[in-house]
């Protein structure tokens, strides 16, 4: 009877759509805001001096509560995913920028000594020897991008975005707990086993290329 209900109530919302369009959201999101990040954190770390006025501007952003955002960017993207992602992009910004300039700046000198002697140019030592090692600082900021995102877009379902979000917002509004309980532990899980995929991954990266 509870896997008929369960099912009845997973049919009536749609949630199989709903989460293909959840996770389209997030991919854009995450996939630009690596992207955006890491280019980002390797031109600060070349520009040192403007390093934390940026960092700084991005920490201003990420205390802006998340529904303030979304309202803010109504004007200039209208309703629906484009404000969505903009602000997940907005929000996951800070930690990949802040862990992939801190990685490539705390590399142990040693191994740029070594590479030096090795002959190896600025450029080379950059993406042979700092990059790689700062994969583990990168991918933990990248986890904490994933929680950010996931977040951000769930609460588009309050301007139309669409995804889970939105049934989450029907069930509510509509009072219908079952809806509400469904919706919201699949949300839930869905963000637990993406943040258990990412966390595997920089586990290997720590063993491979270690801590900090």
């Amino acid at each position: 009877m509870l896997l008929s209900d369960l099912m009845n109530v997973w049919e009536a919302n749609s949630l199989t759509t709903r989460t293909i369009e959840h996770l389209t959201m997030f991919s854009i999101a995450i996939v630009i805001a690596s992207i955006i990040g890491v280019s980002l954190g390797i031109y600060l770390y070349s520009r040192p001096g403007i390093a934390h006025p940026v960092l700084n501007f991005l920490n201003v952003v990420e205390t802006i509560p998340d529904i303030p955002l979304l309202v803010l960017l109504l004007p200039i993207f209208g309703l629906g995913e484009e404000p969505t992602i903009v602000a997940s992009i907005l929000y996951s910004l800070l930690p990949i920028t802040r862990n992939t300039y801190t990685g490539l700046k705390e590399v142990d000198q040693q191994y740029v000594d070594i590479a030096h002697a090795m002959g190896l140019s600025q450029r080379d030592i950059l993406f042979r020897v700092r990059i790689p090692l700062s994969l583990p600082m990168i991918a933990g900021g990248l986890r904490i991008a994933l929680v950010f995102t996931m977040g951000v877009v769930t609460l588009g379902g309050l301007i139309a975005a669409g995804g889970l979000g939105a049934a989450l917002i029907a069930g509510i509004q509509l009072y219908e707990v079952g809806t509400i309980l469904v919706a919201g532990i699949w949300t839930g899980l869905l963000a637990v086993i993406l943040d258990g995929f990412a966390g595997s991954i920089e586990k290997k990266l720590q063993r491979r290329y270690g801590t900090w």
